[in-house]
């Protein structure tokens, strides 16, 4: 055997028995269900361009806020939470309400007069209406509802909004002149009722999280209503967006237990890191020494800053790089809240290669090269998802995987 053939031998011997794990942490507020259907996302990414690369799971929510006492500290009168609306482009603040109420346009449009139509010949009320009741999916659509995770829940989103009395009102102001301008608003309606339907029964599709996937299925859907229109013009659009803010659903209201039950896990899980955080830090540590070297943490929102602290206090060798997305342990730092360094102190020397991802949108995401100079690589990517949607979005983004896997050791 000639030396290059030993070095051959010997690289891919290396290779057989060196596996990079990557290992994913996630943020504030996940509990299993939520967390696996996340785990399979990145997972798939991953492997896509690097095959070799094991992805391991660290679920540490099992750890997180819980009541201990059957809620026995919530009083039993109903409560009203507020939501804020921020400012954002047209697109964005439309689905923005969309997510909170699918019917939103469908709403706005039944504002608009009432139209007799023609006496003589068919009423567009009723060209509309026939479209819309004999809608068949094609074949590319298929496949895109399939991709999106609604496949098995279109047909009764479907029906839902027919059978609902904004659309029914809506159709009773269509004039032969806009007719074409009503596809589209149907078309996210359906697609915003799905969603909506998939959250109700606590399931997690792609089309949640990936603005560009969600948009595709509305484009596939106006297609199959008409092929003479792709949505709305900007006119109308921006018309819409001009009545949003004071008509749109800006109150969630619910029994106090069933609404305490849905925002326990976020704040409760920040409050509990910020007392007990210890048994987290543990918990992320004992999956690192569990895993082969070399080690990378792919850290989402509350868990980076758990990786922080944990990578500050603990020197980790096996852990080559830190990926933190949507995180705020540089905005913790600055305000001298980071549990693990103090303001003024620097990142000790052992800290690994720290990579943090961050979205203008997504107003829990911050950065850090600023704050701690030419320790951290800051790359900015763009969900075009309203907050806080954009804030678990990033894994369906190209650029986020882009920054990612060609760091990857």
């Amino acid at each position: 055997m000639n030396n290059t053939e030993e070095k051959l031998c010997v690289g891919i011997a290396c290779h057989l028995t060196t596996m990079t794990t990557v290992i994913f942490v996630h943020g504030t507020g996940i509990r299993e269900r939520e967390y696996n259907d996340t785990f399979e996302i990145i997972e798939q990414k991953i492997h896509a361009e690097r095959p070799d690369i094991k992805v391991a799971p660290c679920l540490w929510g099992t750890l997180g806020a819980k009541f201990n006492d059957n809620r026995a500290s919530v009083p039993l009168e109903d409560a009203t939470l507020a939501l804020s609306q921020p400012e954002e482009d047209a697109d964005i603040i439309l689905w923005g309400q969309l997510y909170r109420d699918p019917l939103y346009e469908l709403r706005l449009l039944s504002l608009k007069p009432i139209k007799s139509g023609n006496a003589f010949g068919k009423k567009p009320r009723d060209i509309l209406q026939s479209r819309v009741e004999s809608l068949t999916p094609t074949s590319q659509l298929e496949a895109k509802l399939q991709e999106a995770g609604i496949a098995e829940i279109f047909e009764p989103a479907r029906e839902a909004v027919i059978h609902s009395e904004p659309y029914k009102r809506a159709l009773l102001t269509v004039s032969e002149s806009d007719l074409s301008e009503y596809y589209a608003p149907i078309a996210r309606a359906f697609v915003a009722q799905a969603m909506f339907i998939s959250e109700q029964q606590e399931k997690f599709p792609p089309i949640l999280i990936d603005a560009q996937l969600r948009d595709k299925v509305v484009e596939l859907l106006t297609l199959a209503l008409t092929e003479a229109e792709l949505g709305l013009r900007d006119s109308v659009i921006k018309a819409i967006v001009g009545l949003a803010l004071p008509i749109g659903t800006n109150y969630v209201r619910g029994n106090r237990f069933e609404l305490t039950d849905k925002i326990l896990p976020m704040p409760g899980d920040i409050l509990l890191y910020q007392t007990r955080g210890e048994k987290i830090r543990a918990f992320i540590q004992q999956q690192i020494e569990q895993a082969e070297p070399p080690v990378v943490l792919l850290a989402h929102s509350l868990g980076g800053i758990a990786c922080v602290d944990l990578l500050v206090q603990q020197q980790l060798s096996q852990v080559e790089l830190l990926v933190t997305v949507g995180s705020q342990a540089p905005f913790l730092y600055e305000i001298n809240a980071l549990y693990s360094l103090e303001y003024g102190q620097l990142l000790p020397e052992h800290f690994p290669e720290w990579l943090n991802i961050y979205d203008l949108r997504d107003f829990l995401s911050y950065v850090g090269n600023r704050i701690f100079p030419d320790r951290v690589q800051d790359v900015r990517v763009d969900s075009r998802q309203p907050f806080p949607r954009s804030h678990g979005a990033y894994w369906t983004n190209a650029k986020t995987w882009e920054a990612i896997i060609s760091r990857l050791p």
